[in-house]
């Protein structure tokens, strides 16, 4: 069993995005001495839901300033990005941090970077398989090249190699087939709940090769430690709507679809009910819920759902010595 951190870098209302930055990272310090297994870093741009723009730059950031943890992105937005690009900075924090670094990308939304960047929609429609393929060959250490529809470049060595496998973010049954076929593991995210997840980690097995070894699957989850459950869910409850509110507001699309739109306090129940969020007690038991429903043995949990800086660390240093070892301690075989 694995448990980490999820780090969106949310933008609240009064908190300066450097703040939020720095703050990240003395997260993942944090949950470092907590004893987390690892800490992934969202990426978005353009919008105070999440406020950092480049997973791979912060995480290199963190990287620096820890010696233990694994640190990965949740995820690097692929569809705004060139893929060998992307494939050339993941190698660099492989080989810098001794195999530390880990890489989930996403397919991302219709949303403003695809105009600023240039990558297109068509790219976001229909490019992410032929995207992933090259990342995917790039980080089996090259060389590589390409004659798609998307990309087209003469052979090229990766330099400096690095064998490594992606983490692919799932939100869809297309994207489910895609990362089954290709033997990668999936991130699922904490919108959904131990039933969805389920049956998402089933259709998976389905559609991959009768060989395959098994693939260790990340599930992300809301994470909150209070004194009892109730005050834990009122924290929440108070918290972060100021953010999701305003930051849900964010995701502009660029072709005329309608933005996404959810009911918050709607939204944030549902996050309380799934995920664990309560006393330490019930913090255990939703997680060790969740691992028996869905097989996952790979959680990470979204921690700064406080808001506050302080609150955050007082969070993570709560989970550490009140969930962590009742959770790893319940493992069979533990003792």
């Amino acid at each position: 069993m694995r448990i980490g951190v999820f780090l969106v870098a949310a933008g609240f209302p009064g908190r300066a995005p450097g703040d939020v930055l720095r703050g990240t990272v003395e997260a993942i310090e944090a949950a470092e001495r907590a004893g987390f297994d690892d800490a992934w870093i969202a990426e978005h741009h353009f919008m105070s839901y999440g406020v950092c723009p480049s997973a791979v730059t912060l995480a290199a950031v963190a990287l620096g300033r820890t010696s233990q943890i694994t640190v990965g992105t949740a995820v690097s937005v692929l569809s705004a990005q060139h893929p060998i690009a992307l494939a050339e900075q993941a190698a660099i924090l492989h080989h810098v941090s001794d195999g530390r670094f880990r890489l989930g990308v996403g397919r991302g939304g219709p949303w403003l970077e695809l105009e600023v960047f240039g990558t297109g929609t068509a790219r976001f429609e229909r490019g992410f398989p032929e995207a992933l393929d090259l990342l995917c060959a790039a980080l089996n250490g090259g060389p590589v090249a390409a004659d798609g529809e998307f990309f087209r470049f003469r052979e090229v060595s990766m330099v400096p190699q690095a064998r490594m496998s992606p983490v692919v973010a799932c939100t869809s049954d297309g994207t489910v087939r895609l990362a089954a076929q290709r033997g990668l593991p999936m991130l699922l995210g904490l919108h959904i709940g131990d039933e969805e997840r389920a049956e998402m980690v089933a259709a998976y097995d389905a559609y991959a090769a009768d060989e395959a070894p098994p693939a260790a699957h990340v599930g992300a989850a809301l994470g909150y430690v209070a004194d009892t459950t109730e005050q834990a869910v009122r924290e929440m409850r108070e918290s972060l709507p100021r953010w999701l509110g305003p930051g849900l507001a964010g995701y502009v699309p660029v072709d005329g679809r309608p933005p996404p739109r959810r009911d918050i306090p709607e939204y944030v129940d549902l996050l309380c009910r799934i995920h664990p969020v309560g006393s330490a007690e019930h913090c255990v038991e939703k997680i060790t819920t969740t691992v028996a429903r869905t097989g996952l043995r790979h959680l990470i949990l979204m921690v700064e759902g406080a808001g506050d800086r302080v609150r955050t660390l007082e969070n993570i240093a709560r989970l550490g010595a009140e969930v962590l070892p009742a959770v790893r301690r319940s493992e069979p075989g533990a003792v």
